[in-house]
This record gives C-alpha cells, structure tokens and sequence, in this order.
C-alpha cells in the first residue's frame, strides 16, 4: 500500500507531498467526495472512505487499486450514530489510532421538509459527531487537520431549501469554533464552501423547477466551479 500510495503521490512531483498522512472521506464514492479522495491519494496520502451502497464502493475501490491509490472503505450511513461509531473504529485500526486529515464530505442532497430529521442528522449530527470521535486520533497524529464541505447556501439562498440551508450554516459555526479551541491540539479545521458541483446529483436535481431557472442563472454568472482543486489548500501541510 504504501508503494500505491507513493506511486499516486509521485504525480504530484515538483509540489508538496502528503507521503505518510493518513486521511478519512465521508462519502468518497460520488461527487467533491470522491474527487478529494483521488486528490488526496494523487498527493501520496493513505485514504479511507465510506459510502452507504457496497456495490458502488467495492466498484470505486477497484478502481483506485488500478490507479495504484492507497484507499481502503467501509459501508457506512453516515445518518446512523453507532455506524458512525463503528466507522471511527475501523480507521483507528486501519491507521494504528492516528488520523492527519478528516474531510466531512456529505450531502442530503435538496430534500422536502418532511426529511427534517434525514438532513439534520446527515448534514450536521454526523459532521458534529465525526469529529468527537475523531478527535483523539487527530490528537494522537501530532498535525491534525479538519475540512468541512459546507455549501453557499449556508450564507446566503441558492435555492436548496431553508433547513439543508440551516445545517450548512451550523456547519460553518463548527469549524469557526474548533479552529479556535483545537488549535491548542494541533488541530486545524477548515470549510469549503462550494456553489452548485456538477455532480450525478445536481444534474439530477437541477432538471427540476425552480432550480433549472437558478442554474442557469448560475452558469450565465459564470460562478459554477468544475474543480475541486482548491480544497487542498485547506489541508496543505505548514
């Protein structure tokens, strides 16, 4: 594994390495999760991910060994507290008890108002309860890092609906704390906040009203972002 992983950092010669790191993905099969899992494998870092559908995970996992990416997953739904629990076990064990990087990777996607409880415990309670259990790993590391994927509807309405909005928000609040009172850990904690991806799930949702007349109001602004680069920055080593 580390020769994989070695192999996919050296794609990155010329740059800063992440040879050694070790690194959690929530959601590492589809969309920003998936592209930060290869970039971050790109860079030489030890990846472990989860996803709640196996077939789509063994399928993913296939093809990072093929690529020579040190990643290894769990099923996981992350909505579930004590599959959360088992997760952070499993990349304790995975990592020897330390963990570089955790990117909180998750998206309800845009639901009604009658999955309240769906989107609140995805989006926030496993973002929240990640990084509780996390964090003796993170600690243990010596040069932790958080990332959470947050939207721009936590600022501002983009359309996704005022309680995915709510738990963005949250999310933003989270990382402002923790990067104030882990600090003393070594911990840093970051947040993207990402406009409308072109992901499988936005192309789904955005054939729909009223988000196609958004969409493309957002395309024509020319603010539609088709790289997922510029989240490495957040766990760039100092």
């Amino acid at each position: 594994m580390a020769e994989a992983a070695a192999a996919g950092g050296s794609r990155r010669a010329g740059r800063w390495s992440l040879k050694g790191a070790t690194a959690l993905v929530t959601g590492g099969t589809r969309g920003i999760g998936r592209a930060i899992v290869e970039e971050l494998a790109e860079f030489g870092a030890a990846v472990h991910t989860c996803s709640r559908n196996e077939s789509e995970l063994r399928a993913s996992l296939k093809e990072w060994e093929a690529k020579g990416f040190a990643v290894t997953g769990s099923v996981c739904d992350l909505s579930s507290r004590e599959q959360r629990q088992d997760l952070i076990a499993k990349v304790s064990s995975v990592f020897n008890g330390k963990l570089n990087i955790l990117v909180s990777s998750i998206d309800a996607s845009i639901l009604s108002g009658e999955d309240y409880s769906k989107i609140m415990a995805t989006n926030l309670d496993s973002a929240y309860h990640l990084c509780q259990l996390a964090y003796p790993l993170l600690k243990a590391s010596g040069s932790g890092s958080i990332v959470f994927i947050s939207s721009v509807a936590g600022l501002l309405s983009i359309g996704t609906g005022y309680i995915y909005a709510a738990t963005k928000a949250a999310v933003n609040q989270i990382t402002k704390n923790l990067a104030c009172e882990w600090a003393k850990d070594n911990i840093r904690s970051n947040c993207i906040a990402p406009w409308y991806i072109k992901t499988s799930l936005v192309e789904r949702v955005i054939q729909l009203p009223p988000f196609l007349e958004i969409y493309t109001y957002i395309v024509a602004a020319h603010v539609l972002s088709y790289s997922y680069r510029i989240f490495v920055y957040a766990i760039k080593p100092a």
